[in-house]
């Protein structure tokens, strides 16, 4: 993909790219996550242990003020709607996260529980603040992460690649042909975050990532910032409540190759080359 320069420039490809606009998920999708929140299921939590109530009718406004779509949970049929200006505003916020942590070299942990499309974004990150001095920490490679899956325990081991952390299948079912598994699950962070700890650290000062790894950071009081889908209420709920820092809203599950871009805009906004 060649490159995409400028506000204006960006924001026609995150329309293009269908990564903000009409997306190709269903409204229906979102709204069963926003009832499953509402519910406290963990599947939707991703970690987070939210101070509010947040029924059904307040977790559909709120996304719809982070993500631009209708409010009324009333509304069930048509796609997801994600307004790319709001995007494009949250990734600034996002950006001014990455370079204040750049300017003082903190340590830095990043983590995607979609491995198979967001690695090489946050794998741009990591290489660009390894630069600019913070250390990428990587505590815990290889320890065992039991989750509870569709199909019942199953037992995965935490692994990085280019200083992203992900998780790896075993040779069980949920991972994909390369063995990076996608999940929602808080528990790798906390594997990994315990591990820094036990180890002496050095603990990070920001988390960058998606899923449970930005609200699993931000319950235990890490900074967190990252990328979160319109029907993942979690993230949006976490930064409402003060506990995630920086969301950008976005479809989180489009060619990997589309949010080479995105990264490119972050480094050049946060002063890092890439």
């Amino acid at each position: 993909m060649g490159a995409v320069s400028g506000t204006g420039a960006l924001r026609a490809h995150l329309i293009e790219a269908r990564l903000a606009g009409t997306l190709a998920t269903p409204r229906e999708k979102s709204l069963a996550r926003y009832r499953l929140f509402a519910a406290r299921d963990p599947r939707a939590l991703l970690g987070l242990e939210p101070a509010g109530r947040w029924p059904v009718a307040e977790v559909s406004r709120l996304m719809a003020r982070r993500c631009g779509g209708p409010a009324d949970p009333a509304r069930t049929r048509g796609p997801n709607v994600i307004d790319p200006d709001r995007t494009l505003a949250a990734l600034d916020r996002f950006a001014d996260r990455i370079a204040a942590a750049a300017a003082r070299r903190a340590p830095v942990l990043l983590g995607t529980g979609h491995p198979d499309r967001l690695l090489e974004f946050y794998a741009a990150l990591a290489g660009a603040l390894a630069a600019a001095g913070c250390a990428v920490v990587t505590p815990g490679r290889g320890v065992p992460v039991r989750m509870t899956t569709r199909c019942g325990v199953r037992t995965y081991v935490l692994d990085y690649v280019r200083g992203v952390a992900l998780v790896r299948g075993t040779g069980v079912g949920g991972a994909s042909g390369k063995g990076r598994v996608h999940t929602h699950s808080p528990l790798p962070v906390r594997r990994a975050l315990a591990a820094a700890a036990e180890c002496g650290g050095p603990l990070p000062e920001l988390v960058v990532g998606d899923h449970g790894w930005i609200c699993g950071a931000g319950q235990l009081g890490f900074e967190a910032i990252g990328l979160a889908d319109a029907d993942d209420p979690g993230p949006f709920v976490g930064e409402a409540e003060g506990r995630v820092c920086a969301v950008v809203p976005l479809d989180d599950a489009v060619a990997e190759v589309h949010y080479r871009p995105l990264w490119r805009y972050v480094l050049n906004r946060a002063e890092l080359p890439w």
